[in-house]
């Protein structure tokens, strides 16, 4: 079954059981590279408003072509103060929200706030949307506090700090761990050499903070990862949502592999060719 076909109840359950979802975050604002990737076996696909170039009329795109491919659509917001913008993604269709940049439990509660209808939240209620296209108003009002997906990105020594109470905050489905601002705030990307932040003891430390408490109150955990080298280590320590990077970079380890077997290939005829500067080499 599609993951796209689930309800976001059953999405969630599944997680919580440790089941592996596999997904990717979408930076272009190119609703064809969404649809061509929701089509590509990912069980989700996030569009990252925070840092990509899309606005609200190529967002509504995406979220329709992701869910025409059959993966389950989640939109990395601003923050849990980005009341329009949560309201946005989730009126134009998307499963569930990421909230980036969470450190106390106050902002958990705000943003758990925004994704929420009455009596459990502050959003609000309007029809009609694309939200509502398929169960109608009451359909899909009636069930959303259900049915939606909302994760929290810990990413801040603040919230790594604030975990216990964070992770108590009712109405959080997962805690989405970002090693990269993670490590930029605790400080590690000047105390080590690039890339051994990644396995310092003192993210170790906070990694593991982090899950204890994401399973002492039955968070799912997520993980954004360059590529599938450390998938396995991740899916040992309990993580069951997980980013294999984004499209973009996607495009250019791709176009790497290709120009060095290009490069390999033209030095075996005695027609050398070398790649230009890229972003990755």
């Amino acid at each position: 079954m599609a993951d796209a076909a689930l309800s976001g109840a059953e999405f969630k359950k599944q997680l919580h059981a440790g089941t592996l979802k596999v997904g990717l975050f979408i930076n272009s604002h190119s609703a064809t590279v969404a649809g061509q990737l929701a089509s590509s076996g990912y069980d989700w696909l996030l569009v990252d408003t925070q840092h990509g170039p899309m606005n609200h009329e190529n967002l509504s795109a995406m979220l329709s072509a992701i869910e025409n491919g059959g993966a389950k659509s989640m939109v990395r917001v601003g923050g849990y103060d980005d009341r329009p913008g949560i309201q946005q993604a989730l009126d134009l269709g998307a499963d569930g929200v990421l909230v980036p940049y969470i450190n106390t439990a106050e902002e958990a509660r705000q943003a758990v706030s925004c994704t929420k209808y009455p009596t459990v939240g502050t959003r609000s209620v309007y029809f009609p949307q694309r939200s509502m296209n398929q169960a109608g108003l009451l359909g899909y009002a009636g069930n959303w506090n259900n049915e939606g997906i909302v994760a929290l990105q810990v990413e801040t020594a603040s919230c790594i700090e604030n975990i216990a109470e964070i992770a108590t905050v009712p109405g959080v489905d997962i805690l989405f761990l970002g090693q990269n601002d993670l490590c930029m705030s605790m400080g590690l990307f000047n105390k080590y050499e690039f890339p051994h932040m990644y396995t310092s003891p003192e993210l170790g430390a906070a990694t593991d903070k982090l899950i204890a408490h994401a399973q002492k109150n039955n968070i799912a955990l997520g993980v954004f990862l360059f590529g599938t080298a450390r998938v396995g280590e991740f899916l040992e320590k309990g993580f069951s949502f997980i980013s294999l990077g984004n499209d973009l970079h996607h495009m250019l380890t791709q176009a790497g592999a290709y120009v060095n077997d290009v490069e390999k290939f033209s030095k075996e005829k005695n027609k050398s060719w070398k790649r230009r500067t890229t972003a990755l080499f």
